[in-house]
């Protein structure tokens, strides 16, 4: 199976066997080129994704040792993601589904994230998750908990009501001036902050398995504002008019003094962002006695989720409940997730014929 992504600014061609062997997976990132504005600018992801994907299905297809003939299927993310870069993804998996004469498979991204967890470069393929499968699902655009009952089987049992964890990590690390992307410089800045130092609110929404970070984003920047060095480039300062007048401009972060407490505001944030989220998780999969419980998704590759992930499952659920997580290539969006996905997908009969379009709002259910 070859898979392609080019839902958001990764290109991303894969090589996947059975929905488990990966034999290839390159991915082209576009950070430098997003840096800067702090932020995803679609046009300029969509002309990227142009010249990146070709090169990127060539270079997958060499890495993997298989030639374009003895590819069985051509996959692609069909949505949700930005409508501009998944046309380049939809468009090229359609040329070479009909040069080849090979079936078209048009996949969710957010199944493709679930199915992760199913993917291994090892030659010893190890056991699949055991079903039913609890699945937290954290990523910039998506914050969902869905009960996985068998292959395409997928029941919802929250999701977030504002943002999803991953917008919250950015938007965190721009208020404590640490960049883009959000998620890694947090957790980096984090090791050396002590959690405890600053009490940040968790939205529990008691009754429910949602979630909601707004109300912590807004903590983060009531608590931080009083610590800002005044300056003429600090966005703070700036009429919202004025910024929205300036399409592309370069981002420009906050201002700290040296010693203000970064460190332990990172720690802090991290600590409320991931608390919610295990709990939660362990929490739903006792009480849908979940076998397996998996994370999916970019935020997947925050360490500290894994450890209280693991941490919270053990207490609410005892030994015998599985924790899984994909490797850390295959947290963030790439094409081996998408063929893998596309494998299973086949096996229910459900291909995709040549007017298959993007969605770019698609719903898993």
């Amino acid at each position: 199976m070859l898979g392609l992504e080019t839902s958001c600014d990764e290109t991303s061609a894969a090589v996947v066997a059975d929905g488990r062997r990966v034999y290839s997976s390159v991915i082209s990132s576009q950070f430098e080129i997003h840096r800067a504005h702090g932020g995803i600018v679609p046009e300029l992801a969509a002309r990227s994704h142009i010249t990146a994907i070709i090169p990127v299905v060539e270079r997958a297809l060499h890495e993997s040792g298989f030639e374009r003939d003895d590819l069985d299927a051509i996959a692609v993310t069909q949505g949700p993601g930005l409508a501009g870069s998944l046309v380049v993804g939809m468009n090229v998996a359609k040329a070479m589904a009909y040069a080849l004469t090979r079936p078209l498979v048009a996949v969710n991204h957010l199944e493709a994230h679930i199915y992760a967890n199913w993917l291994t470069d090892s030659k010893v393929i190890p056991p699949e998750p055991e079903f039913p499968v609890l699945c937290l699902l954290v990523s910039g655009g998506h914050t969902e908990l869905i009960l996985m009952a068998g292959h395409g089987r997928f029941q919802h049992l929250g999701r977030t009501l504002d943002d999803a964890a991953g917008e919250a990590f950015d938007k965190g690390a721009r208020l404590l001036a640490l960049g883009f992307p959000g998620g890694p410089a947090i957790q980096e800045r984090a090791g050396a902050g002590n959690a405890a130092a600053f009490e940040l609110p968790r939205a529990w929404l008691s009754g429910t398995y949602d979630f909601s970070f707004s109300g912590l984003k807004t903590a983060l920047l009531r608590l931080t504002e009083p610590m800002r060095l005044a300056s003429d480039e600090n966005p703070v300062d700036v009429p919202a008019r004025r910024e929205a007048s300036r399409p592309f401009r370069e981002h420009r972060l906050p201002r700290f003094a040296t010693d203000a407490p970064i460190a332990d505001l990172a720690a802090a944030f991290q600590e409320a962002i991931c608390e919610p989220l295990a709990v939660k998780t362990a929490q739903a999969a006792s009480a849908f006695n979940a076998r397996t419980v998996v994370l999916a998704g970019g935020v997947a590759a925050n360490q500290n989720l894994r450890d209280r992930l693991l941490q919270e499952v053990a207490i609410e659920c005892g030994p015998e409940v599985r924790v899984s997580f994909p490797a850390f290539a295959y947290c963030t969006d790439n094409a081996a997730m998408v063929a893998g996905a596309a494998s299973w997908i086949i096996r229910r009969g459900d291909l995709a014929g040549w007017e298959a379009d993007i969605f770019p709002r698609l719903p898993l259910l």
